[in-house]
């Protein structure tokens, strides 16, 4: 069966195959990843016929089976970090972002949210040997946070040897400091960063649709995506979802939404930054009252979660607050006209 052509699956036409392909369903991993309600809906096919392609694609693919340990051990060395160029909290982190994972990064207002999803998007266009990743980022922006003119300064704080050689990597003529130079830099990072503003929550979860079929058009690409970040995750469903009624049809259509996010991060070996807002338990006289909002299943869902704290100037506290092989612990940056920058 040659790789990935859907025609070869049984009861895979190509009226079929098209309508896979446009809904989303161009790899056996993607379709064997599936389940035969969404395939039925998305792609307007029969349950019964749905459930036989996706059974075909799981053996096609070989996915499903057990293995043994040190089988994943394998599996999890492909998986990258993402650095955030400050050794104290890529030590917390063990090296930084993890792709094939969910990281959440909640706090209040002004704690640095947005800045980190900023940074992520300069940084993750790094090679990996300077900390990076080597690819696009793409960045759902539901709270109109996006400005290119803080990655412009994230650029330019950016170390003079590290600026220097990003020119030299992408043939850009100049010294660092030179402007001309400097803006073709800021072009040619913006270029590799896809924005999409969400406007409500059934249009921030058909974005996040869409960011898997970009990722899939950029794999095999100079800058494949390797980050996805959405700014923030909860506004749109808080907003919208109001009251105990509308609760379980919120958390409904959240478990949805991060389940495509996560899929996009498994099936292309990216990082997920989704960042979360807060809201203050009244009944908690000890301690500190800031809890994230999107209950159980944000908590369970996202792998990594990451407590932004204000502190005193333009300090933050990162403090790593879950984590499947991590423990806890905190770290301290600060937000500067140049990013992220060490203490």
């Amino acid at each position: 069966m040659a790789d990935d052509d859907l025609e070869a699956l049984p009861g895979v036409g190509p009226a079929t195959a098209d309508k896979l392909t446009d809904a989303g369903f161009e790899t056996y991993q993607s379709i064997a990843v599936a389940s035969a309600g969404d395939m039925a809906n998305t792609a307007d096919i029969g349950d019964s016929t749905a459930g036989d392609i996706i059974q075909a694609a799981r053996d096609a693919a070989d996915v499903g089976g057990f293995e043994s340990g040190s089988q994943v051990l394998e599996r999890r060395q492909q998986i990258g970090k993402l650095s955030w160029q400050i050794d104290e909290v890529d030590d917390l982190l063990d090296g930084g972002l993890e792709t094939q994972s969910i990281t959440e990064v909640y706090g209040e207002f002004g704690s640095g949210k947005s800045q980190v999803t900023h940074q992520m998007c300069v940084n993750v266009q790094l090679p990996p040997e300077d900390g990076g990743l080597g690819g696009s980022a793409v960045f759902v922006d539901s709270e109109d946070t996006f400005r290119p003119e803080r990655i412009d300064d994230m650029i330019r704080g950016l170390d003079d040897d590290l600026i220097a050689s990003e020119m030299e990597r992408r043939e850009i003529e100049g010294a660092p400091g030179e402007e001309e130079a400097m803006q073709a830099l800021l072009e040619d990072f913006l270029d590799k960063i896809h924005v999409a503003k969400a406007f409500n929550a059934n249009h921030q979860m058909l974005l996040a649709e869409k960011a898997e079929e970009l990722a899939a058009d950029a794999e095999g690409t100079e800058y494949p995506v390797k980050i996805l970040c959405v700014d923030s995750l909860t506004a749109h469903f808080r907003a919208e979802y109001v009251g105990r009624g509308e609760l379980a049809e919120r958390q409904q259509k959240l478990n949805k939404h991060l389940h495509d996010l996560d899929q996009v991060g498994n099936l292309h070996n990216a990082a997920v930054l989704v960042t979360n807002q807060v809201a203050s338990n009244p009944d908690s006289y000890f301690g500190d009252p800031t809890q994230p909002i999107g209950g159980n299943i944000l908590g369970h869902k996202s792998t990594f979660r990451i407590y932004l704290r204000k502190s005193k100037g333009d300090k933050r506290i990162v403090r790593l607050v879950d984590a499947p092989n991590l423990a806890d612990g905190e770290a301290v940056m600060r937000v500067e006209d140049g990013g992220l920058k060490p203490e």
